[in-house]
């Protein structure tokens, strides 16, 4: 509508019509939640038949859902350093218990520190840098953080392990005669109290509180729940719906490990955790538990971001800093590089786009470049993730022809195809080789890196990691912040 003014000009009143102006876009916010170890093969979303995600199913419903992301190191630590900082993990030799700052400098932004210097508020709540679970939960320190990504940060205490309830420790005591212990171990507790009683509902208080507070201005909220890390603790309700008498462990067979090369033998195995049937299902049934707890604590902060009225100019993503294994092929935990333990469930809701699912490879590297576009924020041409956006229009859109991810102190490398996982150890491979056509084996139980009639397939991949390796380490890493 026009509007008209009378102003005095030259001794003379005189009209004037004008247009108002157009009040100024609203930044987008950010809500960024990530939880602990939690693979896609407990995703309802991703395939579980189990109504274990309610929650986590309704934002995949209403947002794209990438079916191939890949973590750049099934360790907590140091996935958490790449992603947040933008660059892979051999690019800075950022492989342990550390925020990554360490190697990065003081002079590049990480991820919430783009947008905490450009005027968002920033917080954490919780696990978002590496905290040592259950021990800094316990104590409710900071663990490996880095302050200048934050205005404000927010730890949240629990019992863990010593929560009041019935305990039972699965791994390393095959009699069931020991107690249960602390530490980075299969210890379950059906647990005493409600929600709040643990991390992880009061983290999710926590990120509902900031968010009402912070609803008129633009903020970035990074929320970081801990479970279904070890040790699985969750109220007792949520261990009901999984009677260990019915999990079905996964397939395996006696010579599964002769064709795996010895490092890739994973570093907790039923044989070494000295696990029984029992104590397996037990163990998948107690992580169900776990996930399904977690899964509730996201659920209220999407409800309060909905009551607030701010679903409409906030970017959500949700995703978990790698995978974990749940028997297949024996194996426990994560640091492998099969699938189990290097997919991760990635799903970003953007205001305005249109639910989609999306089979490009990505990488979790890729979710800094995505988000600061969408927010309109220049960011350093050095990052080595690509930015997702067009997926985000045509879920068609390929990102990526394949993901890569290392662990082992970045001495294990995963080459990921459509028709191919090539995984091999060492850059010399004098440690090993695995090769696992996709389409015919997807469980992962042939290794056809030793077949001459794959030998080519086995040279392209090789080759295809010299230059990758090349890539990524003479990637411009000088203090020279160049922007977009």
């Amino acid at each position: 509508m026009k509007t008209t003014k009378l102003i005095l000009l030259a001794g003379l009143w005189v009209f004037f019509s004008c247009e108002p102006s157009e009040p100024e876009p609203k930044k987008y916010n950010v809500l960024f939640i990530i939880a602990d170890d939690l693979t896609t093969t407990a995703v309802s979303a991703y395939g579980n038949e189990r109504n274990i995600t309610p929650n986590i199913d309704a934002l995949a419903s209403e947002g794209t859902t990438y079916t191939r992301a890949y973590c750049q190191y099934p360790v907590c630590g140091p996935s958490r350093a790449s992603f947040l900082s933008g660059y892979y993990p051999n690019a800075t030799t950022t492989y342990g218990y550390v925020s990554g700052r360490e190697n990065i400098g003081d002079d590049r932004e990480t991820w919430p520190q783009l947008f905490k210097n450009n005027g968002y508020y920033t917080a954490r709540v919780s696990k978002i840098y590496h905290m040592g679970v259950p021990i800094d939960i316990e104590l409710g320190s900071d663990g490996k953080d880095d302050p200048a990504s934050w205005t404000e940060k927010f730890n949240s205490q629990g019992l863990e392990w010593q929560a009041p309830g019935d305990g039972e420790l699965v791994q390393g005591n095959p009699d069931g005669s020991k107690p249960i212990r602390g530490g980075n171990v299969m210890t379950i507790v059906r647990a005493d109290g409600d929600d709040l009683s643990h991390s992880d509902g009061k983290t999710a208080a926590k990120a509902s509180e900031l968010i009402r507070q912070h609803k008129d201005n633009p903020f970035f909220l990074a929320v970081g729940f801990v479970r279904p890390h070890v040790p699985f603790v969750a109220p007792r309700a949520d261990f009901e719906p999984y009677p260990y008498e019915q999990i079905e462990l996964p397939h395996n067979f006696e010579e599964d490990w002769d064709d795996i090369p010895k490092k890739g033998i994973n570093y907790v195995t039923s044989i070494n955790a000295q696990m029984d049937s029992i104590q397996k299902k037990k163990a998948i049934s107690a992580y169900y538990a776990s996930v399904s707890y977690m899964d509730r604590q996201v659920g209220k902060v999407l409800k309060t971001l909905e009551e607030e009225g701010l679903e409409d100019n906030t970017i959500v993503i949700f995703t978990s800093d790698h995978g974990f294994h749940l028997g297949e092929h024996e194996f426990w935990m994560k640091v492998s590089v099969k699938e189990e333990s290097a997919k991760v469930p990635l799903i970003v809701k953007v205001p305005g786009k249109k639910p989609a699912v999306c089979n490009s490879f990505v990488e979790l590297l890729d979710l800094y470049p995505t988000v600061a576009e969408l927010a309109g924020l220049q960011y350093s041409e050095h990052l080595q993730g690509k930015s997702l956006t067009k997926t985000l229009d045509d879920p068609t859109h390929k990102v990526r022809d394949m993901a890569f991810s290392v662990t082992q102190n970045g001495e294990t490398f995963l080459l990921r195809t459509d028709k191919w996982a090539f995984i091999q150890y060492g850059e010399d491979a004098s440690e090993g080789m695995e090769l696992f056509d996709m389409h015919q084996d997807p469980e992962q139980f042939t290794n056809l890196a030793k077949f001459p009639e794959f030998s080519q397939e086995v040279s392209y991949f090789q080759d295809k990691l010299k230059q990758k390796l090349k890539e990524v380490r003479t990637n411009d890493l000088e203090i020279e912040y160049t922007k977009k």
